[in-house]
C-alpha cells in the first residue's frame, strides 16, 4: 500500500519528499489556508521543484462546472506528476462527474475528493474509466466520524475500483494508526497520512511493555516540568 503525506506546510513537504516511505502527496484549500498559505501557484510551483517523481494532487476551488474544467487544465499544466483533485459534488449537491469525464478523456490524471457513498464511488469510476490513472478518495475517516464503520464501505469501493485499470482507492481522513493496518489489510491501494499521523506509525510493532514504561516516564517529566505540588 503506497502512503502519501497529506498537508500543507512547504518545509515538511519538501523533507518528507526525501523519504522513501512517502509515494505522493496530497493537500486542499483547508488544509492551505490553515497553513497561511496566501498564493495558490506560488506554493503548488514550489513544492513541484523539490517533489518531481511522485503523484502530488492540487485541488480546484471552482464551483462551477466550465471553471472547474479551467482550473483543472492550468493545475494538470505545471508538471507531468500532478493529480487535479475534483470534488465529487458542488456545494449545491450537483454531480461533477461531466467534469471527471471530460478532463479523463483528455488525459488529466485526476484524484476525486469528498468521496463517501459507493454510489459516488460506482458513478466516478464509470466517469474515470478507460482514462489516465487516477484515484477516488474515499474519506473512511469522515465516515466513521458518523459512528458508521467505514471498512464495509471500503471493502465494497476496493471491488468496484478493481475492475477498473490504472483506478485506485486512496483512504483518506484517517484518524489513528491502525487505520494503516486496517487499510492494508483490505487491499487498499493508498492511503494519506499527516505528520503526526506518520509519526505514531514508527510504534509499529513496538513492544508493549516498554511502551507502558515510556508513559509513565512522559507523565513524571511532565509534572516535574511543570512545577506541580500539592
Amino acid at each position: 500500500m503506497k502512503i502519501f503525506a497529506d498537508g500543507a506546510d512547504l518545509e515538511t513537504m519538501i523533507s518528507l519528499a526525501k523519504d522513501p516511505l512517502i509515494a505522493g502527496f496530497t493537500t486542499n484549500p483547508t488544509l492551505m489556508r490553515k497553513a497561511g498559505v496566501s498564493a495558490y501557484e506560488p506554493f503548488a510551483r514550489k513544492i513541484l521543484e523539490s517533489v518531481t517523481d511522485v503523484p502530488v494532487s492540487f485541488e480546484v476551488f471552482a464551483d462551477d462546472a466550465d471553471e472547474m474544467l479551467r482550473q483543472a487544465r492550468i493545475i494538470a499544466s505545471w508538471a507531468d506528476n500532478v493529480h487535479v483533485k475534483i470534488p465529487v459534488t458542488n456545494t449545491a449537491g450537483v454531480s461533477s462527474e461531466s467534469v471527471i469525464r471530460e478532463l479523463s478523456r483528455d488525459g488529466v490524471r485526476v484524484n476525486i475528493t469528498a468521496v463517501m457513498t459507493l454510489g459516488q464511488v460506482r458513478d466516478v469510476a464509470a466517469a474515470l474509466a478507460s482514462g489516465p490513472p487516477s484515484c477516488i478518495s474515499v474519506f473512511a475517516g469522515r465516515i466513521a466520524d458518523t459512528g458508521r464503520d467505514p471498512i464495509p464501505v471500503m471493502r465494497d469501493a476496493l471491488a468496484i475500483t478493481s475492475h477498473h485499470l490504472g483506478l485506485e482507492l486512496l483512504w483518506a481522513s484517517p484518524r489513528e494508526a491502525l487505520n494503516v493496518r486496517q487499510a492494508d489489510d483490505l487491499g487498499v491501494d493508498i492511503i494519506t497520512l499527516t505528520p503526526d499521523l506518520l509519526a505514531k506509525t514508527r510504534a509499529f510493532g513496538k513492544d508493549l511493555a516498554e511502551f507502558s514504561l515510556e508513559t509513565v516516564q512522559m507523565f513524571h517529566r511532565d509534572a516535574a516540568a511543570a512545577g506541580y505540588v500539592l
